[in-house]
């Protein structure tokens, strides 16, 4: 004789709090992103999905919230998407839909992009990883999907450098050169600073699918260093590197504010209540703590702080 098995999630909990985010992480999926006219890009994806818990229920259908995640992605590597943050999105309605006590539902997904490039003194091709994020909520208002990426470049630090460049001019002059010759000099050869490797972090998020082209979030996250790195770099490649680097020197901030001039000129036709979110962390290389800063700011006000500094 079958007997129904009872629903321990629906009864009442002990304590009558409600939670914002309930559900699973780490949940590895296989996702594949098309190209016009090339075979899709396969990503080993991670997953997290959580839906909102009112006060009254005792738990979350996890195996329903696993359910619906599974379906979802097994439909989007059956059929290869152009965009991953729809993936997210459908995801996260669908999870609405099947929770009649949830209000909000929300996926994120994390995956390693690995493009090719040339090196750029030798024009050896090499590899370049970036980390793909991408999320989207879900509520009876409408959908919101954020994508974006965190790369890995090299900065340099300006103070550093203004006091080698300080101590070079005392050098120059006790060995006679005149002030115009060592300035020339100076302005050529950019002097030592200690470099560090820096992470930014840049991503957009709008109602519905941002209209951002994840290969041009990625270059504009890497540009905003002093310089690009690359995985591998003959002594061309290097000193390169280390040239325009210390060529082009950037504190924390500024990385972020190049973020946010890149962003607005690159993606002038966002909605103006899109959410521009720019992260910079550099792993500091005289000192045991890192260097961080950030900034979360919506496309129209981001706009028109850049208008009214010029």
């Amino acid at each position: 004789m079958s007997h129904q098995l009872p629903d321990v999630q629906a009864s009442q909990p002990d304590v009558t709090v409600g939670l914002s985010q309930v559900g699973v992480t780490g949940v590895e999926k296989l996702v594949k992103v098309a190209r016009d006219e090339k075979r899709p890009i396969v990503l080993m994806a991670e997953f997290e999905v959580f839906v909102d818990l009112p006060a009254t229920r005792k738990g979350a259908d996890m195996s329903r919230n696993m359910e619906v995640i599974d379906e979802t992605l097994e439909t989007a590597t059956s059929e290869p998407t152009y965009r991953v943050e729809d993936v997210c999105g459908d995801a996260a309605e669908r999870l609405l839909d099947k929770h009649d006590y949830t209000s909000q539902a929300e996926v994120r997904m994390t995956a390693e992009l690995v493009t090719r490039e040339q090196t750029p003194a030798s024009d050896k091709l090499t590899q370049s990883t970036a980390t793909i994020i991408a999320s989207a909520v879900a509520t009876e208002d409408g959908t919101h999907e954020e994508i974006g990426a965190e790369v890995t470049g090299m900065t340099v630090c300006p103070c550093s450098q203004g006091m080698s460049a300080s101590r070079a001019r005392e050098t120059l002059d006790k060995l006679g050169v005149d002030e115009e010759t060592a300035e020339a000099f100076l302005e050529e050869v950019p002097q030592p600073g200690h470099s560090q490797r820096g992470h930014a972090t840049l991503t957009i998020t709008s109602e519905g699918s941002p209209d951002v082209n994840l290969l041009d979030v990625i270059d504009i996250a890497r540009d905003s260093m002093s310089a690009r790195i690359y995985n591998l770099a003959k002594r061309p490649d290097e000193d390169h590197m280390t040239y325009h680097a210390h060529a082009n020197a950037k504190f924390v901030e500024d990385c972020v504010r190049s973020m946010a001039e890149d962003v607005v000129e690159q993606f002038d036709h966002l909605p103006e209540d899109a959410v521009v979110r720019m992260k910079q962390s550099n792993d500091e290389s005289i000192h045991q703590h890192n260097a961080h800063a950030e900034r979360e700011v919506t496309f129209a006000q981001l706009r028109d702080e850049l208008r009214l500094g010029r």
